[in-house]
């Protein structure tokens, strides 16, 4: 194989098509998929799966698509360095983070920004089996999320507390209750995000406790904005984290329910693949979350959830 050939296989699976390999690498479509067809009678394979007209690459399209991604990596952190070591610390670093952290991660990039304005940082959200998938990939140099998964051996810090609570809207029969036992909530109607997503993971945890097994009356939505504002129009209760609703929560708008088990309180992890080396330019943007971790991720307790 060559660096050409992975290049326009890379290219291709970025772009969907062949004429928008062509144009992204400066060359013509026909010298694409001429590259395209001396990696597949190398591979002995398909690179593509034929049933799917977007340019889905097969498992083995996959690992050579790994490679290429390797190599532009090496390639830029080479760049980097050599530019860190002229001028000082410039570059780009992606920064992804799960969509729950999409109501932090603006602040602390903008924060960043003024600090160092010679390093880009692109921000990549996605749900939390997405955001792993794109850490097996290497996609990210630092990554914002829960519990770092176990199956990828990774450098992890704990930034803070991500709790969780079960809002309502503020009319809701339960809203000016002291204390309400988990047997109070069978049967309300739960809003819920998406399969994959970590705040879906930890609702039906909660649920399998309370219930023992018993199925809820369920609703999956695609995103927190969504069920915030089903929550507020009356069609049910959930289970989501607080820093998504803080201004809602002291507005009076939505209602965090004092029922006993909660808030559920996990963690804030800042990561990154152990076996990478961090171009300068990541080394220093996790430093500088790290480093301001107590005012990135202030610890919320009872008086911001029932003000």
């Amino acid at each position: 194989m060559t660096w050409k050939q992975l290049r326009a296989l890379a290219a291709t699976v970025e772009t969907g098509s062949v004429s928008g390999a062509a144009k992204a690498l400066g060359v013509t479509p026909p010298a694409i998929t001429t590259q395209l067809k001396l990696l597949e009678i190398e591979a002995g394979a398909p690179l593509f799966d034929r049933a799917n007209s977007n340019f889905t690459p097969t498992e083995i399209g996959a690992e050579f698509l790994a490679a290429a991604r390797d190599i532009e990596r090496i390639v830029e952190q080479t760049s980097e360095r050599v530019a860190a070591l002229r001028s000082g610390a410039i570059g780009s670093v992606v920064f992804g983070v799960v969509s729950t952290a999409k109501y932090l991660a603006p602040s602390i990039v903008a924060r960043f920004r003024t600090a160092h304005p010679d390093i880009r940082v692109n921000l990549a959200i996605g749900n939390r089996s997405e955001v792993v998938r794109g850490l097996e990939r290497n996609e990210y140099d630092v990554l914002l999320m829960g519990r770092p998964p176990a199956h990828i051996e990774v450098d992890s810090a704990a930034l803070g507390d991500h709790p969780h609570v079960l809002i309502a809207p503020a009319g809701h029969r339960l809203v000016g209750d002291s204390e309400i036992l988990p047997e109070d909530l069978l049967q309300e109607r739960f809003l819920a995000r998406e399969p994959g997503s970590g705040t879906r993971m930890l609702m039906e945890r909660f649920l399998e406790r309370i219930g023992g097994g018993r199925a809820f009356d369920l609703t999956e939505m695609g995103s927190n904005e969504t069920i915030k504002q089903s929550v507020l129009a009356g069609l049910g209760i959930a289970i989501i984290s607080a820093h998504t609703c803080m201004a809602e929560l002291k507005d009076g708008k939505l209602v965090a329910l004092p029922v006993v088990g909660l808030p559920l309180v996990r963690q804030w992890f800042l990561l990154n693949r152990a076996n990478r080396q961090l171009t300068k330019a990541a080394a220093i943007f996790k430093d500088y979350i790290s480093e301001r971790r107590r005012e990135f991720f202030p610890r919320i307790g009872p008086s911001d959830f029932h003000p």
